[in-house]
């Protein structure tokens, strides 16, 4: 599964990549150039040069660095590249090391990839009509995370435009102590087709995989090296405008992670959320189309590299499109969020307004049966959700309850706009030392369907057997409408494919609501 899926990935974007060179290989108003930099201790790192049509001797323009994403060759930004050339900037993109032509091993964004960041600037800085006041860098996935990591080490960069990247390595596939097998698996395999991991990575990605836990700490020692989370004040003291952008369905980097981040920035700071899954909300920009997150992206720039006064430091820095609204991009002359975008002026005003439901009574499930509800397969249902708001559906009453807990609300009146993160609150006893469970929350129409909101997955060890104990869990951050005359539904099961499951064979687990400490589902909804 792993290399089948990566291999279709990888050939996607690609080919996607390939298809985007159109637009630029048109345009002679820009020069183009192929290049060898020298990354940290010399490694060879491939990358491509775009400057302004008509830059001279003694004309300095702002900078833009662009690390490629996870299996990306060097062309991946090429067409985004050549706009922002012909808006005035220097675009130099490289292939992180140990990928494609550049030399080393990956890393992972580990200190090689951060210190490499910086001698592409300081190459840019001696070999191009780049401002070294104005230096600026963006990347989607890999390459965002990259970016995130360089500006907390190099206080020259002065914005940022991290797109479907993550601020937290462990929460983002090792949520609620349980990996995330797709996730993990396609990584790995792109990175095997396409690169050369280092022995490090080949050692951590064994031990996620086959789940030892004697390594655990290792594991999250090794990710919060990695972690921009882990190093915010020296974000915060140097002082970068950064912008985040992600999708609601991000199967790799889940939206949780980046709003937490997001919150702790002290400097300028934009957070926006669109429907998608990993970097499908940036793909059409790839290809030189219209696209919102570009345009974001651009804008940010614009105003934090060249003092343009295009109003967006002025509009509510947190911008939310709802998954039940169409993916579109921005009409000319317009921010693309004119329409279909919701404003907020911080994250945590999404909290203001939240709705419970209770879990009651007791519920009991045998492990280690899939119950037929699911979070969909990587990097292709959400996809579906995006373009045709098609998100993983499941037949609530045919749901067998010998192996899935299902509670629902009350049919509501009036639409429910689901807006940030649900918290599941309950009581567990298990049968065995160890288990998971994944919660998945559903909007049910009235003849039983559910079409899935959210989910997420718990995974506990030594715990006693028969011992209660309470379980609070943040399913992944959404925007949601649920229709009049719908009713929410909390699906627990044991099983899903998306992660691996710790329940030994025969286990079963008990969902109960004491008097003293109720089990709920709590839902934050857009306040009318």
């Amino acid at each position: 599964m792993r290399t089948s899926l990566a291999l279709a990935v990888s050939a996607a974007l690609v080919a996607g990549t390939a298809l985007g060179l159109a637009p630029t290989a048109q345009a002679a108003d820009t020069s183009i150039r192929f290049v060898d930099i020298a990354g940290d201790g010399g490694t060879v790192l491939k990358a491509n040069v775009v400057t302004p049509a008509g830059a001279g001797a003694g004309v300095r323009h702002p900078l833009i660095v662009l690390p490629t994403s996870w299996a990306m060759p060097q062309v991946e930004y090429l067409a985004q590249a050549q706009k922002l050339a012909d808006s005035g900037y220097v675009v130099v993109s490289y292939n992180s090391r140990g990928f494609w032509q550049s030399g080393g091993e990956i890393e992972t964004a580990g200190p090689k990839d951060v210190a490499d960041a910086s001698k592409v600037i300081d190459w840019a800085l001696a070999n191009t009509p780049s401002d070294p006041a104005h230096v600026g860098m963006a990347g989607v996935s890999y390459g965002a995370g990259i970016s995130l990591l360089a500006a907390a080490h190099d206080p020259r960069i002065k914005a940022v435009a991290a797109l479907s990247g993550w601020a937290d390595l462990i929460e983002s596939i090792y949520s609620g102590r349980t990996q995330h097998l797709q996730a993990a698996a396609l990584l790995g395999g792109a990175g095997y087709l396409t690169g050369r991991p280092g022995p490090e990575l080949q050692q951590i990605l064994g031990d996620f995989l086959s789940s030892n836990l004697d390594k655990e700490e290792d594991m999250i020692a090794w990710g919060r090296k990695r972690s921009a989370a882990e190093q915010l004040d020296r974000i915060n003291a140097n002082g970068a405008a950064i912008m985040l952008g992600n999708a609601w369905g991000d199967t790799i980097f889940p939206p949780n992670q980046y709003a937490g981040f997001y919150e702790k920035l002290t400097g300028p700071k934009r957070l926006e959320f669109r429907p998608g899954d990993h970097a499908t909300a940036e793909a059409t920009g790839l290809l030189g189309l219209p696209n919102d997150t570009w345009t974001s992206a651009h804008r940010w720039f614009d105003h934090y590299l060249k003092g343009v006064d295009n109003g967006i430091d002025r509009e509510q820095p947190v911008q939310l499109k709802p998954r039940t609204q169409a993916l579109g991009s921005a009409r000319a002359g317009e921010t693309p969020f004119g329409a279909g975008y919701e404003g907020y002026p911080d994250w945590k005003s999404l909290d203001a307004n939240r709705r419970k439901f209770d879990l009651g009574g007791t519920q009991r499930i045998w492990a280690n049966v899939d119950s037929g509800a699911n979070g969909g397969i990587v990097m292709l249902s959400n996809l579906l959700d995006q373009f045709f708001q098609a998100p993983p559906v499941a037949s609530i009453p045919l749901l067998p309850r010998a192996f899935a807990g299902v509670w629902q609300s009350e049919r509501y009146d009036s639409p429910q706009r689901v807006r940030g993160t649900v918290k599941l609150h309950t009581t567990v006893s298990s049968t065995k030392e160890s288990g998971t469970l994944v919660a998945y929350l559903y909007d049910v129409g009235p003849l039983g369907l559910g079409k899935l909101v959210s989910n997420a997955p718990y995974t506990f060890h030594d715990r006693t057997p028969g011992q209660p104990f309470g379980v609070d869990l943040e399913l992944f951050s959404t925007a949601y409408d649920v229709p009049a005359g719908h009713r929410l539904a909390l699906v627990v099961d044991t099983v899903d494919p998306l992660y691996i499951e710790h329940n030994p064979t025969g286990a079963q687990l008990t969902f109960s609501s004491p008097t003293a400490d109720p089990s709920y589902v709590s839902v934050p909804l857009r306040a009318e």
